[in-house]
């Protein structure tokens, strides 16, 4: 129904902070078009795509890539989609959105922003593995039923540690936690090797923090900041 993942959005103030930031943790840089007037820069590691925006925007959002969009949103409202915001027209890159019902923030473009570049499906980032884009529900069930007709698959529920529902795509996966540690999304990675990583970002300075202690064991995942306000779990594998 939204289309083709394309990218996590996110605002940033000093875009070349946030790009030197990812870029010592291996991510690369995409080529960007023109579409915006503001500073704008993509970063992968092959699996996540982070979209940096220097300006005012709905932040964090999961961004997709629908054609023909305009056509489409009659299609959505139909379906008991409530818009957020809508600007189409001659004047307009196409562009909508609307929240689900934990006020999280799904956007849909009408075509491509940038030309991702090639990876090795090896070739991880220091943080290690890209696992989900995690994200805080009242009620994870609910979170699941509204998801799932977008076009995501239910792949896991539990209630240990907290009530969760993970949800997967061909683009991103996307789990929804009852927790009050975190307010917002939260980038998930892992890697069975996960100490010698913690090592490697501590040499090279990274801001290493203590993890969520109701969602995962505290002594055995580690926090990231980033310079624009997103938070990184790191974990091991067999965490969270």
């Amino acid at each position: 129904m939204i289309g083709r993942f394309l990218e996590i959005s996110v605002y940033t103030g000093d875009i070349k902070e946030s790009l030197e930031f990812y870029e010592q943790l291996g991510f690369r840089q995409s080529s960007v078009g023109e579409t915006w007037e503001h500073p704008y820069a993509v970063l992968s590691d092959g699996r996540l795509v982070l979209g940096l925006h220097q300006s005012e925007l709905h932040s964090p959002s999961l961004t997709f890539v629908r054609p023909q969009l305009t056509e489409h949103l009659s299609a959505l409202e139909a379906a008991g989609i409530e818009l957020d915001f809508r600007r189409t027209g001659d004047e307009h890159f196409n562009e909508a959105g609307f929240l689900d019902p934990d006020g999280h923030i799904i956007r849909m473009l009408e075509a491509r922003t940038f030309s991702p570049p090639a990876f090795d499906a090896r070739n991880f980032s220091l943080l290690g593995r890209f696992s989900e884009y995690s994200l805080p529900a009242r009620d994870a069930e609910r979170s699941s039923e509204f998801w799932e007709p977008l076009g995501f698959v239910a792949a896991e529920q539990g209630e240990d540690p907290v009530r969760h529902r993970r949800l997967i795509s061909d683009g991103i996966n996307v789990g929804f936690y009852e927790t009050r540690e975190f307010r917002e999304a939260v980038l998930v990675f892992r890697d069975d090797d996960m100490d010698s990583r913690l090592d490697t970002l501590h040499a090279i300075g990274c801001d290493l923090r203590r993890g969520f202690r109701d969602i995962a064991d505290a002594q055995s995942s580690t926090t990231l900041p980033t310079p624009e306000g997103t938070t990184i779990l790191l974990l091991g594998e067999e965490g969270l």
